[in-house]
């Protein structure tokens, strides 16, 4: 089995971040009893709880293989595609809360977005370098429709929200598109697309820095303030007149 080398660093740095992400967020929802405004606080939990597994696992050697791809051997942290499974339809789930979107918007964004995970991982799998980039753009495809349903359809009904749910949506929905697009952009330039304009050493501090601001960074904006998420989750007649 392969063994992580100079950039466990970088993982280990991971597994903190996301394990102090995970304290702070029990920390802010330890005391909220509204059962539909703990439905954010258990998915970011979840969220950053998952990453901290997945971080905590590559970083002592779990969750590593290595790809024979040509004359290359390369180290695949399949690991990270597992954690992606599970974290990004959370954070999905999170924005179209937030947004009151409806259960056919919802059911989209994660089966498309699960699509896109699975085909990345199959691009990282794939034994043929060829291969390996027609998955790697299939796979980008699904993420630009994906941002496609999150600026069209989820961002029309977010601005039907009440107060501030639309500032902080469209904050939220601002950073998950800009962070989002740098993933495969990592991966073509790494060692995953075999271009290995990227080293693994700082391919991987990359996506450890891109991990910690789309979890531990979203999850931070979306409940620091409860307020906010009162207004988010306030039935209609509840509204003040």
């Amino acid at each position: 089995m392969a063994q992580p080398g100079a950039e466990s660093i970088w993982l280990w740095i991971g597994a903190l971040g996301m394990a102090i992400g995970t304290l702070y967020f029990i920390g802010r929802g330890w005391s909220v009893s509204d059962v539909e405004q703990q439905l954010f606080y258990i998915a970011t939990i979840f969220i950053t709880t998952t990453a901290f597994a997945s971080y905590l696992a590559m970083a002592t050697g779990f969750g590593l293989t290595e790809v024979v791809v040509g004359d290359r051997t390369l180290d695949i942290y399949w690991a990270r595609y597992a954690d992606w499974l599970v974290t990004t339809p959370l954070l999905l789930f999170d924005l179209a809360l937030l947004a009151g979107a409806d259960r056919n918007t919802i059911a989209t964004l994660v089966g498309v977005d699960v699509f896109m995970i699975v085909t990345g991982l199959v691009a990282a799998l794939t034994p043929d370098p060829a291969f390996r980039i027609v998955w790697w753009g299939i796979s980008s495809g699904a993420l630009l429709f994906l941002l496609y349903i999150l600026v069209g359809s989820l961002t029309m009904q977010a601005r039907e929200r009440p107060g501030d749910v639309g500032n902080l949506f469209q904050t939220l929905r601002n950073l998950t598109v800009a962070l989002w697009v740098l993933y495969p952009v990592v991966w073509i330039l790494g060692t995953e697309s075999t271009l290995q304009l990227v080293p693994l050493y700082w391919e991987t501090a990359a996506f450890m820095v891109l991990d910690l601001s789309a979890k531990v960074g979203f999850g931070f904006l979306l409940l620091r303030s409860r307020n906010v998420l009162e207004q988010a989750t306030r039935r209609p007649a509840e509204a003040p007149a």
